[in-house]
């Protein structure tokens, strides 16, 4: 999230919210106005691994995780797991059906942002065989301009809840509604939390209702703050412990890359092998090709050479 921009003191509120304040979804059934549906032509809400839901007494959840995925790392994929197990074993009362990522569009203009398409296509790597809950759908990343997170849920809610009639039951042929939160890291949170940066209405659409928000803490950071002033939301908000703290950013893997260290274990090597092909974050060539040797065990070593 980017922080507060001090040449937007004029705006009710500013940073990444402020950027795109005019923003407003058309009047329309869905949240897909006339210029965001031209950019989604022939796209499909992703659903292939929708689960359908076991237990009947519990809410099915979506969690959705919204980011730049510039790249998408491991972490990305344990926040997943860890939502996942958090569900399963201390919330009662719901039960995950899916997780989804949604890359932001090139309208966010970060810098070191990957065009979407390559980020689209690097996330779906990462989860094709390592996940069976988590998918990757390229709504948000193919809007022409950017598209506050409140209104990407809104997106989520209306694919899942109206479009496709809610989540299937394997005891009953009625679909049942679904919760719809956001996954986040710690660092979102306290974004949230901070007076000005987000409008009190995309708060409460996104914490408040059938809403709600799941955080990853961030080893060393205090969250009581943050939940102190997000207190109005307490009960739709999760934090989740990091058992195994994971020091691990898409930033510090562009680092390594431009610094021609390896990334292996930090990122899927589909993903490794996609941005060397494609020669993103200042790779080249001479990059794919020791990263060839070392995949094929090619590389001499100097035992081999005495």
């Amino acid at each position: 999230m980017s922080g507060p921009n001090s040449s937007q003191q004029a705006q009710p509120y500013s940073g990444q919210q402020a950027q795109y304040a005019q923003f407003q979804p058309q009047p329309n059934d869905s949240p897909i106005g006339a210029e965001a549906a031209a950019a989604a032509e022939e796209y499909h809400f992703p659903t292939h691994r929708l689960r359908a839901q076991q237990n009947p007494n519990r809410t099915p959840l979506v969690l959705v995780v919204c980011g730049s995925f510039s790249p998408i790392t491991i972490m990305h994929l344990r926040m997943c797991e860890m939502a996942s197990d958090w569900v399963r074993m201390v919330e009662d009362s719901y039960e995950v059906v899916g997780i989804y990522l949604s890359p932001v569009s090139d309208a966010y203009k970060k810098s070191n942002l990957a065009a979407a398409h390559h980020r689209i296509r690097m996330c779906q790597l990462a989860v094709q065989d390592t996940s069976n809950c988590v998918m990757v759908d390229p709504w948000e990343a193919r809007q022409p301009r950017y598209v506050p997170t409140a209104q990407v849920l809104d997106h989520f809610r209306h694919e899942i809840n109206k479009t496709l009639g809610g989540i299937e039951s394997i005891e009953s042929p009625e679909r049942k509604q679904a919760r719809v939160a956001l996954l986040c890291g710690a660092d979102l949170m306290h974004s949230m939390s901070t007076p000005g940066l987000w409008s009190p209405d995309d708060l409460d659409r996104i914490l408040g209702g059938d809403g709600g928000l799941y955080v990853v803490e961030r080893h060393g950071t205090d969250l009581e703050e943050a939940k102190e002033a997000l207190s109005k939301w307490a009960e739709h908000i999760s934090v989740i412990p990091q058992v195994v703290p994971i020091d691990l950013s898409s930033t510090k893997v562009r680092l390594f890359l431009h610094k021609k260290m390896s990334v292996r274990y930090f990122v899927p090597n589909p993903v490794i092998e996609y941005i060397l092909e494609n020669s993103l974050y200042g790779t080249t060539k001479e990059d794919q090709d020791t990263y060839v040797q070392l995949v094929n065990g090619k590389v001499a070593y100097s035992s081999d050479l005495s």
